[in-house]
Parts: structure tokens; sequence; C-alpha cells
């Protein structure tokens, strides 16, 4: 086992887009566990969107990434030394923690997986927080009912891939939002959305109204910008709009101007955010009901892995750019359950 851990670090908080200047990567003794908690050697980081504003100091939900500590992030990895009863060294584990090689973890924090019910990399994903999003979003919030219209933008990505096959399940008509040829080729041939429409297209708002001749019902929003503004004015009376993210605007020093919210009230619309980890005691009722169509490959997903450490910062950078074709991963170290 190596003697030194790597990380990467916060240096400095971006002000705009991040740069690779922005984060530093460090060697550290190598941490250890005390009683209760396990050593985690990481296999897999997952990258997410919600990190741009973990390393910007304004006010959130989170509190966030201090300048020169490890850059927030969750991590599927092999116990390699445990001190905690009821988890032994090579278990495979979901909830080790930051841009790092190993981390110390509380026995309370971590969840235990079986390579057999699914890949490792899967925790992250489809089977990980994304997929939670998704499924708490639909059921709390979108609640779609048989032949209504769903919209889903970033529909290639983590959360928006999973969205919109949930609302396949429930028998919508759905239509995904994607940026390019190649990611709504397979929003619509392996994700089997209804249709799926390019939003760098010149002419978005003819397209969105050639796809919805009766309006919008639901309207799952990942992105903001200039989708935001091209759907807003077509949702139904009575339509949801699931506000999960807005990752255009993640690097904006001063917010864009939104719609104008009059429609809320002359339709009645339901405009609602949410944080997943309100809603994290669903996360075993999520897995037990996707996990076995992700078995039978009813529940497709798409994985984008990066490898090393090293280029993380990167990796995350291009994520904001939506550069990533899927759910972004960096792979820490080689994975033992390959293949299985």
């Amino acid at each position: 086992m190596d003697e030194r851990n790597r990380q990467v670090l916060l240096k400095r908080r971006p002000s705009g887009a991040p740069t690779i200047e922005d984060f530093e990567i460090a060697d550290a003794p190598l941490p250890k566990p005390d009683d209760g908690q396990v050593l985690v050697r990481g296999i897999y980081l997952s990258l997410d969107p919600y990190m741009r504003g973990r390393i910007s100091g304004a006010p959130s939900y989170a509190k966030p990434v201090d300048i020169g500590a490890v850059i927030e992030g969750r991590v599927v990895g092999q116990i390699v030394h445990s001190r905690a009863p009821g988890l032994g060294e090579g278990e495979y584990v979901y909830g080790g923690h930051g841009w790092q090689l190993y981390s110390v973890v509380p026995a309370a924090d971590l969840l235990k997986l079986d390579p057999g019910e699914a890949p490792l990399s899967t925790a992250l994903g489809v089977l990980g927080m994304p997929g939670l999003t998704a499924y708490v979003g639909l059921t709390e919030i979108g609640r779609p009912q048989r032949g209504e219209t769903v919209v889903v933008s970033a529909a290639s990505g983590a959360v928006g891939a999973v969205a919109g096959q949930l609302a396949k399940r429930e028998g919508a008509r759905v239509v995904g939002i994607a940026g390019g040829p190649d990611k709504c080729r397979y929003v619509e041939t392996e994700l089997r959305f209804d249709a799926c429409i390019d939003h760098r297209s010149a002419d978005l708002a003819n397209a969105l109204d050639q796809a919805f001749p009766n309006g919008i019902d639901v309207y799952w929003e990942n992105v903001g910008g200039a989708v935001q503004q091209a759907v807003f004015p077509r949702l139904n009376d009575f339509g949801r709009m699931v506000m999960c993210g807005m990752v255009s605007e993640y690097n904006e020093i001063e917010p864009r101007p939104g719609p104008n919210l009059m429609a809320a009230v002359r339709k009645r619309l339901k405009i609602q955010g949410f944080i997943v980890s309100d809603q994290w005691q669903r996360f075993g009722e999520f897995r037990a009901m996707a996990a076995p169509l992700v078995r039978k490959g009813e529940l497709k997903y798409r994985e984008d892995i990066v490898e090393g450490l090293d280029h993380a910062a990167e990796a995350f950078i291009g994520l904001l750019q939506g550069r990533n074709f899927g759910k972004l991963l960096i792979k820490l170290a080689e994975d033992p359950t390959a293949g299985i």
C-alpha cells in the first residue's frame, strides 16, 4: 500500500469559470482511521456540477470548501484498513470522500456494495446520487402522468438520462434537449426518448414549437440560460417545472435575468427546487427499484471515465462546459471487480 496520499486542493476561489490555477495537487501522509472508522482506497471519484457551488464562497445549502482543503466529492472504493465492526478489509463501499486517493470515513457514512449486483461505478451514477436525484424530482415534483409531455434538459447527462427513462416508464411522451448530434442520437436510440432537440440549433424556439404543438406539461431543468428562456413560455396550464440545476449559469459572476413569472400565476404553474440530500432516506427505496432495471438493461446509462486523479481539475472544467458525455468519473485505481 502507498505510504502517501495524493490530493487535489482548492488553491483559490474561481472568479467566473474555474481554471487549472484554482486547484493544487499535493501529497500528504496516509490518513489513519480511529475506532469506528475505515481507510478507503478510492477506485472511482464522481465529478458533479454541484461542486462548482462548493468551491465558491457564496452562501449555499452546504458549507463551501475551505481554501487549502481537499475538494468535495464522493468516492467508491475498497477498505484497506478497518477499525469498525461489520466492515472488513477488502470489502467495497460507497462513501469515500474527496478528490484524493485515500480517505478515512466513519463506518456509519458508508454503504456496502456487492459487485455482483451492479458495477461499482454505478453507485456514483445511475444507482447513486444522480439516479436518486432523478427519482426524487419526478416522484415529488414532476409527477408525470400517462399521455403528458415531459421535457428534460441535459438529457444525455447522469441525471437527465435517468429522469427521462423513468418518465417514459410512467407512460409520458419524453423529449430530451442535449448539445450536439451525437448526444441527441444517443438520447433517441439508446435511451429511447421520443425525440431529442439540439440546443445548439439555429432556431431553438421553432424546434420547440415543432416538437410540442400542444405545449409542455413537465420541464426538468438542468441547464438554465437560453434553454430555460425558450421552454418556459411553452409550459401548459398546471405545468410543473422541476428545478434541479442551472449548470450553464454556474460560472456567471452576475445572475442572468429570469423569465417573467406572471405566467406562473396565470397558468397555475408549480416551480419547485430541491436538494437531493433532503431526501437521502429514500436511497434504499430507489436502489431497490432501480438495481433490477439496470441488471436487466431496462435502465440504461453511459459513463465518461477519465484516468487519473491528476486530470480531475481539467475534467471538472470540461464538465461545466458540457464536454463530458454521460456520467463523469475519475478512475483513481484499477477496479478489481471489472468484468464480474
